[in-house]
């Protein structure tokens, strides 16, 4: 698909092109048509086809084409990166994605205090931020835009101090979820930390190896709040994590975790949850202790709001098990499937 729709930009405006059977050009398609198309383009690419009409450039200044900017794509230059902010993104960001230079060697540009600061004054309505691979032990978490509602770090160094429970209670007052992806110095302390984002409903663990199950239990105990958790591939045991949710998120209505260590008697922990909305298993299945899907069926009939079951990677795709989950709970959406791939719409 990438490959055609550059093929189709690449033509000019005037070229024709076949819409359903229709012979018709580039310049008949209506403005919310090409937004859409221009959309899907890379940033550098966007750019670029602003040089080829009056239109177009006009077109690739509207506000709504850079409501969701993603820069991971490419090895971003702090002098890029400012331009593109000035001229670009400013009040008209929503979510923005972007790349570090953790892996390019002590020379290689930082992110910086200066430029974090920048959007969040630029871009008073930057909603969520996702930093990738990002050196951040020298930003303040402090210089983060206060806006922010979402904020994921993924394959990121941070500060020890970053989120301690000392630390400002006033910084981020608005953020409601955070992702911690394979961030390496991540540890109990931390997630005692985060009690001081009062507004804080969403907390996905990945790969956070430093966090240990009493860890894991004190800061749920105080992260008592908490509406959707997720733990994956991290070291902890399902049934430690349930253990520690059962006893603390009384509250909370959608839970993802990898079945790793994850036993019936684990499960069960979960029975009689009150507000559990979501529950989603992902594989892959590795352990004998792993549930039956009638073991399952029998905890899932005992979580009164539960709507949603998704069982992802465990290999029951077609099979036995899945016609019995779904004749067991018609009161649900069953869902049964392989690990799908990262969509391309990474800011829904």
């Amino acid at each position: 698909m990438e490959s055609r729709l550059h093929a189709s930009l690449s033509t000019p405006p005037q070229a024709e092109v076949r819409v359903g059977g229709i012979m018709a050009t580039l310049a008949d398609l209506p403005d919310s048509v090409l937004l859409e198309i221009f959309s899907y383009l890379p940033v550098r690419d966007r750019i670029r086809i602003s040089r080829v009409c009056h239109r177009w450039k006009r077109l690739v200044d509207d506000r709504w084409l850079w409501r969701h900017v993603d820069l991971t794509l490419y090895t971003m230059r702090p002098k890029v990166m400012w331009h593109l902010l000035r001229r670009y993104m400013a009040s008209r960001l929503r979510s923005l994605r972007v790349g570090g230079y953790l892996f390019s060697g002590s020379q290689a540009p930082r992110l910086s205090p200066a430029l974090m600061r920048a959007l969040g004054q630029k871009c008073p309505n930057l909603k969520r931020l996702c930093l990738h691979v990002a050196d951040l032990s020298m930003v303040p978490i402090t210089s983060l835009p206060c806006t922010l509602r979402t904020l994921e770090l993924h394959s990121c160094e941070i500060s020890m101090a970053w989120l301690l429970k000392e630390q400002d209670p006033t910084v981020l007052p608005l953020l409601e979820c955070i992702v911690l992806d394979r961030v390496p110095a991540f540890r109990d302390e931390h997630l005692q930390g985060l009690t001081r984002f009062r507004a804080l409903r969403s907390l996905v663990l990945g790969g956070t190896y430093r966090v240990t199950e009493t860890g894991l239990d004190a800061g749920l105990q105080e992260l008592g709040y908490l509406q959707r958790l997720e733990v994956l591939g991290c070291t902890l045991s399902a049934d430690s994590t349930l253990l520690a949710v059962s006893r603390h998120l009384r509250d909370v209505r959608k839970i993802r975790l990898t079945v790793r260590g994850l036993s019936a008697p684990g499960l069960s922990v979960l029975e009689g949850m009150p507000a559990l909305e979501s529950l989603c298993l992902l594989g892959p299945l590795i352990t004998p202790e792993m549930p039956s899907p009638a073991e399952i069926l029998s905890s899932c009939l005992a979580m009164p709001k539960l709507r949603v079951l998704e069982l992802q990677g465990l290999g029951w795709e077609d099979q036995e098990a899945e016609r019995i989950l779904c004749k067991g709970l018609p009161h649900c959406m069953v869902i049964v499937r392989a690990c799908p791939k990262e969509s391309m719409d990474w800011w829904m």
